[in-house]
């Protein structure tokens, strides 16, 4: 399973995966850029992906609703919310029943 995270998490990236992988998961990031090339590489992440997490808070417009539309063509699971961090991601593997290390 392959989650795409769309927001400017550069510092986190790490962390983020880590906490995928001890749930079998991996991690696709996207910084949310849609000029030159950004955009193609955000509609082909999203493609290849199983969930797809969008942060507003550190994100353009643009880039939101694009993801938003390309999740809903290729019929994706989405979550739009302002801020989502690791302890959320955390949260939100073991409210769908992933076994995670504490």
């Amino acid at each position: 399973m392959r989650i795409a995270w769309v927001g400017g998490v550069e510092k986190s990236e790490r962390t983020l995966e880590a906490i995928a992988a001890e749930a079998g998961w991996e991690m696709e990031f996207h910084a949310g850029h849609v000029g030159g090339r950004g955009e193609e590489k955000l509609r082909a992440s999203i493609a290849r992906c199983d969930l797809v997490l969008v942060v507003t808070d550190v994100n353009s417009h643009g880039a939101v609703g694009l993801a938003k539309r390309e999740a809903a063509k290729h019929g994706r699971e989405i979550i739009v919310t302002k801020r989502f961090g690791p302890a959320r991601l955390r949260q939100l593997l073991v409210e769908r029943g992933l076994s995670l290390a504490s």
